[in-house]
């Protein structure tokens, strides 16, 4: 029996006009962006780094982060779109049952991480005022702390879920994952998809048939909280951060490793395209990242400074 039980049936966003929503999720979204912009913008001052190379960066950041997100996404665990809805892959719409705002839904955070350090690459060729490693050691604290919202939208949105939660004590019940919006104006015969949300909530009969899960998202969102303060402890208490490679390093492992262990507890996002000894497509692309992520801790050495 769960100790602690939710049913989690919330508003995911405010209907401004037609088919339009100002989604909750894309909020979180730019909550990240903006605190991950104000974190970079007092780093830069404190090590006395023209402003003017802040916007570029937060630019390309903002860029690399949902090109790749998505494309990983649809790589990764989506493909199908590739095909059966190819223009959704790049706009905030669905286009296969009509036209539809659906705002940019379908992020891999794998793709997100592959996106940042292309992207930081392409602004470092441009903007040479340091290296990359030194770009990437002080972008990855943003990052850890705009993941912490990243997860709570997917909450909001009732994606990534966990798997059944069975005895755990805590445990949520996914209206809106269970029944999908269509099933739900089916069912309830209400045209008001919140409307009919809301009727089945408080419907003991079709409510007991939504199992309770683990809310993974929210175990995500929790650790992620600890990789910042973690980075930022290494980062201004510590000489660490003149060691090359090693925040960006650090962050490869604490985010990947927590990836890895709460896959276990979550529910497929997609097509299992790798599925080998027991462990999942999230987890397998997780590894690379942690190795790599020790590789800098532990092995690399800078050649030489840049001029």
């Amino acid at each position: 029996m769960q100790l602690l039980k939710l049913d989690w049936n919330p508003i995911t966003g405010i209907d401004i006009i037609g088919n339009f929503k100002l989604h909750f999720y894309s909020l979180m979204w730019v909550i990240a962006f903006i605190l991950g912009w104000y974190i970079m913008k007092r780093i830069f001052t404190k090590e006395k780094i023209s402003l003017e190379y802040l916007d570029p960066l937060f630019i390309y950041t903002v860029l690399a982060t949902m090109l790749g997100a998505r494309l990983g996404h649809v790589l990764f665990y989506q493909s199908e779109l590739i095909q059966e809805d190819f223009f959704s892959i790049f706009l905030p719409f669905s286009f296969k049952n009509g036209l539809e705002f659906t705002g940019f839904q379908g992020l891999a955070s794998h793709g997100a991480a592959i996106g940042i350090i292309i992207g930081m690459y392409l602004y470092r060729r441009k903007y040479k005022y340091k290296t990359l490693l030194w770009i990437l050691d002080r972008v990855v604290i943003s990052v850890a702390s705009g993941a912490v919202f990243i997860r709570i939208g997917n909450f909001i949105n009732s994606e990534i879920i966990g798997k059944e939660s069975g005895d755990f004590p805590l445990g949520v019940r996914f209206i809106q994952d269970f029944y999908n919006k269509y099933e739900a104006v089916r069912i309830t015969g209400i045209k008001n998809v919140q409307k009919a949300y809301d009727t089945i909530a408080s419907n003991p009969e079709l409510l007991e048939k939504v199992p309770y899960r683990h809310p993974a998202q929210l175990y995500e969102s929790f650790c992620y909280i600890f990789v910042f303060f973690i980075l930022g402890y290494f980062y201004s208490k510590t000489k660490k951060r003149d060691q090359s490679g090693f925040l960006f390093g650090l962050f490869l492992i604490l985010l990947w490793t927590i990836r890895f262990f709460v896959e276990f507890v979550k529910e497929p996002q997609g097509e299992e395209y790798i599925n080998w000894f027991g462990l999942n497509t999230g987890q397998w692309l997780s590894i690379p990242f942690i190795l790599i992520g020790l590789y800098f801790m532990f092995i690399y050495k800078p050649k030489s400074a840049v001029k």
